[in-house]
């Protein structure tokens, strides 16, 4: 710990009681621990790369503020922060292996943000969903009638239900009226780093109102016709929230899970696509996997739907810009993100991909590697965008837009 090293964490700015902090998370070690540390705090933190020893450390912070950071300092920053499992450590390693080990042997995949991002117990949780639709800003109640056209796809947002829930509710209240299909593709997106383009897994997902089947036919069948394991990072199904939240709906409108299957799909990151300024179809292992997974989706049989778990832009401070968003930047993003997804209601794969390419990214739309698989998989006619939103928080000095379409 001579050298210690930084994992790659969530890192936020943030205020409290009018004092501005830094706010240090692992999302992958799910004990929901935020540490809180000063901004000279975070300029030592910054500089643990693993490359410099604590004397360099040591010299560098002077350098900074003129003043003496004593050595315990230093030991003791690098103590709690190997205590929150925050370091390139042999602790976390061990912690690590430990992890993956019980989630690969596990059938279930648990429910993990019940009672934290939704309420854990059936009856209010149905109250908590309800209470979605019939918000000024839901879609009201889903009616009896069904639709004639069957749904082919969905997007749906993944950020949390206190900021989002009517947002989904627009999506869903389609499906509700609609012939439910029997098979779901939920395209989730990743937020950490990851081998492979897509990761699967053949584990049931556990919902407060009931467990949700996993296709593991389905999945079998993909995997053994693919290039690459998709396997191979399965641990990031653990904690990644954004399959889970489309689960809860999913149960919530049909109840007996038994009427559906799902097939969990995390989509990583298009980041050397965008940088690299390459065709989306001509990322390693990318259009492998869409072809195979649209083939045997078809050769299933399964009346199937395809729903992209995507939030939209991720602008301010939190998001690496220098200030918070202004109300003429929030007008600027939703008409960018508006235009985004014009190419998407016209199921214009390349279009959306290249729309983000030609900016660079700099909105941060993370929904783009589920929307783009969605766009490229699905067999659909027409898409509609249902409802856009945007959320912002003045105390992180940053917003977060999402938005609900349906494809027939």
């Amino acid at each position: 710990m001579d050298y210690p090293k930084l994992r790659s964490i969530d890192i936020f700015p943030f205020e409290a009681a009018g004092q501005k902090a830094i706010g240090l998370r692992d999302p992958a070690v799910m004990n929901d621990r935020v540490l809180v540390i000063s901004y000279p705090a975070f300029f030592v933190v910054s500089l643990f790369d693993g490359t410099r020893s604590l004397l360099d450390i040591k010299a560098e912070y002077m350098r900074k503020y003129g003043e003496i950071i004593f050595t315990e300092q230093l030991e003791e920053m690098v103590k709690q922060l190997d205590e929150n499992y925050l370091l390139e450590s042999e602790r976390y390693q061990t912690y690590r292996v430990q992890m993956e080990g019980e989630f690969r042997r596990a059938e279930i995949r648990g429910a993990a943000y019940a009672g934290n991002s939704y309420e854990a117990e059936p009856g209010v949780l149905t109250e908590q969903i309800e209470g979605f639709f019939t918000d000024p800003r839901g879609p009201g109640k889903p009616g009896p009638e069904k639709a004639a056209s069957s749904i082919k796809g969905l997007i749906a947002p993944h950020i949390d239900f206190q900021r989002g829930g009517p947002c989904y509710a627009w999506a869903y209240k389609e499906l509700a009226e609609s012939a439910p299909p029997d098979l779901f593709i939920i395209l989730g997106t990743v937020h950490l780093p990851a081998l492979n383009p897509f990761i699967l897994t053949k584990k049931k997902f556990e919902t407060p109102f009931g467990v949700i089947d996993t296709a593991s036919d389905i999945v079998d069948n993909l995997a053994e016709q693919l290039p690459f394991d998709p396997f191979q990072d399965e641990i990031l199904h653990k904690t990644e929230h954004t399959i889970e939240f489309q689960t809860v709906f999913l149960s919530y409108l049909f109840g007996d899970t038994a009427r559906f299957r799902i097939v969990p799909v995390l989509c990583g990151s298009f980041h050397d696509v965008i940088a690299g300024g390459l065709a989306a179809d001509k990322k390693p292992h990318l259009s492998d996997f869409i072809s195979c997974l649209r083939e045997v989706v078809r050769k299933s049989g399964c009346q199937s739907c395809y729903i992209a778990s995507a939030d939209l832009a991720h602008v301010g401070q939190r998001f690496g810009a220098d200030a918070a968003p202004s109300p003429a930047t929030l007008m600027d993003v939703e008409l960018q993100d508006r235009a985004m997804l014009s190419h998407a209601e016209r199921l214009d794969a390349e279009g959306f991909c290249n729309f983000i390419q030609r900016e660079r990214d700099r909105r941060n739309i993370c929904g783009l590697p589920p929307i783009y698989a969605l766009l490229s998989a699905m067999d659909a006619r027409e898409g509609k965008l249902l409802d856009y939103r945007q959320a912002v928080e003045p105390e992180g000095g940053s917003a977060v837009t999402f938005a609900s379409m349906v494809f027939r």
